[in-house]
């Protein structure tokens, strides 16, 4: 395996700056390893290789003539297959959107494109965004890396496996309810869902129009700032895009990572985040976070947030509703799968077509959803469910009146095994439990690899989150802990190139597993 796909995004750009590198060497690179582990991982639904190395060999050129669009101008990405690419294919992992490709870029793809990056071709996940486990994908399941009988976490298991088996440096996700968070957690890498409308929407295929958010999935905080960087600001296509102007991100990481202290830093932990159903190891992991952070000079103090234990039942009547709706342009008639016997009324290739195109989960949330909208059942669910939200809203709003950030597990469970879950429905949407109440209140939230657990040597990790609008606080704190957590270990989690299946003992955590290294 060739070294420079180790090399993080931030490294990367560097030295293709300093021209140690062409990006045609990097992207043929990470090509060369997709195609080296596709058949064992599938984390891609596209690969657009020829694609991918005409772009790079673009951007050499660019750079030659003095005219590199950007610091990470050359670096290859992958991106989430809910995210609209003009050149790809654009399914949202669903048989009903099979080989369709999009008019349009998507707003964070087109500045993607435009900042220099790479598009080495579209990442697997859970159908329409709608699971956590990839497991619902109508092209069959992602697997996670670290043990490839466990699930890679969903939504984006596609793109959290992608940056852990380095296929791609970086990723392109979108969050939900967790769909970027919690596959990082269960793959060791950093995934981030930035402030809502901190990042636009348009030409994200909709889940749930008010808890949706596009966001980045790296090796490392600093390399999820600089994504952000490019990705982030205001959108005049999306009527939910913040107008604010954001300070960057990748000098908010740095200065976290150089300053090695978090002095002054209160750190609020969420009782209602962190008890009953939580694994052991999980729980032992967090609570050596703390300690590390406690080392570190912050102010660790304990937070009651009592409307977050009804935040899972209300999410899942919102985001069912919402989808419900935004899955009814799927009608066969202007896009998509179209089944038609002959002589049907539009009615009945519309019912054929969507039953051949939705997987069982999606027709399980349509149901769901149009049964909370329908009349006489709307103030009783969902609009009990809002209000359910406003109160989740308050407690952020009280608990940020005490600490700077909140933490908590990002996922209460190391990776399940696959099948675990799938068939009970209602276990699977627990495993959301402590990454939903951030998309209930638009707040941003980072995972970030803490360690490995002691039953079963995988990653697991810490979720950070901080107040609306101060993602840049979020990237300064991930910067400090994952600084920490690095000089103890004496190298980042996904530092070594991984041998499939088989985790990875890091220096210093108490967590080696038996068996060698990757």
């Amino acid at each position: 395996m060739s070294d420079l796909i180790r090399w993080t995004a931030a490294e990367l750009g560097a030295r293709l700056a300093a021209g140690d590198v062409s990006s045609v060497e990097a992207t043929r690179a990470h090509l060369d390893r997709i195609a080296e582990v596709e058949p064992d991982v599938h984390a891609f639904l596209h690969i657009a290789g020829e694609a991918a190395l005409a772009r790079a060999a673009e951007i050499d050129r660019l750079r030659a003539a003095g005219e590199a669009p950007s610091a990470l101008a050359g670096v290859p990405i992958a991106i989430k297959d809910v995210l609209c690419t003009i050149d790809m294919p654009t399914t949202a992992a669903s048989r009903i959107l099979e080989g369709w490709v999009p008019p349009y870029d998507a707003t964070p793809v087109a500045r993607l494109r435009a900042a220099g990056l790479v598009p080495l071709g579209k990442t697997n996940m859970d159908e329409f965004a709608m699971g956590s486990s990839t497991e619902y994908s109508a092209y069959g399941p992602t697997r996670n890396p670290w043990d490839l009988t466990r699930i890679p976490g969903g939504s984006g298991g596609g793109s959290a496996a992608a940056v852990a088996s380095f296929e791609a440096p970086v990723a392109l996700g979108s969050d939900t309810g967790g769909s970027i968070r919690q596959p990082a957690s269960v793959t060791g890498s950093v995934g981030v869902k930035p402030t809502y409308g901190a990042v636009s929407r348009y030409g994200a295929i909709a889940l749930a129009s008010s808890l949706d958010q596009v966001g980045p999935v790296s090796r490392t905080v600093l390399d999820a700032a600089l994504i952000q960087d490019v990705i982030g600001g205001h959108d005049p296509h999306d009527a939910t895009s913040l107008t604010d102007t954001w300070p960057s991100m990748a000098e908010a990481a740095r200065f976290g990572a150089a300053e090695g202290s978090l002095a002054g830093i209160r750190v609020g932990v969420v009782r209602q985040l962190n008890g009953e159903g939580f694994q052991p190891g999980v729980r032992q992991r967090f609570a050596e976070a703390l300690d590390r952070m406690a080392a570190a000079g912050a102010d660790i103090v304990e937070v009651e947030a009592p409307n977050f234990e009804y935040a899972i039942s209300a999410y899942y009547l919102i985001l069912p509703a919402e989808a419900s709706s935004n899955l009814a342009k799927f009608d066969s008639v202007r896009f998509g799968l179209r089944v038609d016997p002959g002589r049907s009324t539009t009615e009945q290739v519309m019912a054929l077509s969507r039953e051949q195109g939705f997987g069982p989960e999606v027709k399980r949330r349509i149901i769901l959803g149009t049964y909370a909208l329908s009349a006489g059942y709307y103030d009783a669910y969902y609009g009990s469910a809002q209000q359910v939200r406003t109160l989740v809203q308050r407690d952020f709003t009280a608990a940020f009146e005490q600490v700077d950030v909140l933490v908590s597990p990002s996922t209460p469970t190391t990776a399940f095994p696959f099948g675990e879950k799938v068939d009970d429905p209602l276990a699977m949407y627990l495993n959301d439990v402590t990454t939903i109440p951030a998309n209930l209140a638009g707040v941003p939230g980072m995972s970030l690899p803490i360690g490995l657990a002691p039953e079963d040597g995988l990653p697991v990790g810490l979720q950070i989150m901080a107040p609306i609008r101060e993602d840049a606080r979020l990237y300064r704190v991930g910067g400090t802990v994952e600084a920490l957590l690095e000089a103890e270990w004496g190298a980042p989690l996904l530092s070594r190139a991984p041998t499939l299946g088989r985790p990875v003992p890091v220096p210093g955590n108490g967590s080696e597993p038996d068996g060698g290294t990757r």
